[in-house]
């Protein structure tokens, strides 16, 4: 079950912990300011994200519609469709571009996920994903399957059972084991 955003020292360590994997390329203030790089837009699109989840979350209607306002131009712009209260703390997108997610999905801390994956329902089953979760370009996860931690899923790959297994790679389509060097051992490697 994901941690909410539901005071402003959560939300500051929600933020801080996701932000600054962003900001690594981002040195210059009009570069900021004029929001002229895609770091620049993930970040915002973070920011967004979880201002108006504490503001939803809290009660504080006008500033939670101002914040959701902003965030669904932004996620609009760019088609990443990530709905709020989904995903714990440590959320990485690691490219501007299409991302779709159900807003029934669970989803646990550090989840990474790249431009035109979809994490979606059917038949009134929604996916739950563990912690360390690593979704590549173009990977689908549909339906009421459960995605244990340390998970990596291959690029295109398309989940439709529960990978149970821990610290695994998953590929294909359906998607099957392909090695046991999930992200947990990625992690040691670096």
């Amino acid at each position: 079950m994901p941690k909410y955003v539901l005071d402003k020292k959560t939300l500051k360590e929600f933020i801080d912990a996701e932000t600054k994997c962003y900001s690594k390329g981002i040195k210059s203030f009009i570069t900021r300011l004029l929001n002229l790089s895609a770091n620049e837009t993930l970040r915002r699109h973070i920011i967004l994200l979880r201002k108006s989840e504490y503001h939803k979350n809290t009660g504080h209607k006008i500033r939670g519609l101002i914040y959701y306002s902003k965030l669904r131009r932004l996620q609009n712009k760019y088609s990443m469709y990530i709905p709020l209260n989904v995903f714990d703390k440590g959320l990485k997108i690691m490219h501007l571009g299409p991302i779709l997610v159900n807003g029934a999905v669970v989803a646990g801390k550090n989840c990474t996920l790249h431009m035109n994956t979809a994490i979606v329902s059917s038949a009134c089953k929604e996916p739950v994903i563990g912690d360390n979760v690593w979704l590549g370009y173009g990977a689908c996860i549909i339906g009421g399957v459960t995605i244990a931690n340390h998970v990596a899923i291959g690029a295109n790959a398309l989940v439709n059972k529960s990978v149970e297994e821990e610290n695994i790679v998953v590929a294909g389509v359906p998607a099957r084991k392909i090695s046991e060097k999930g992200t947990k051992t990625w992690s040691k490697n670096r």
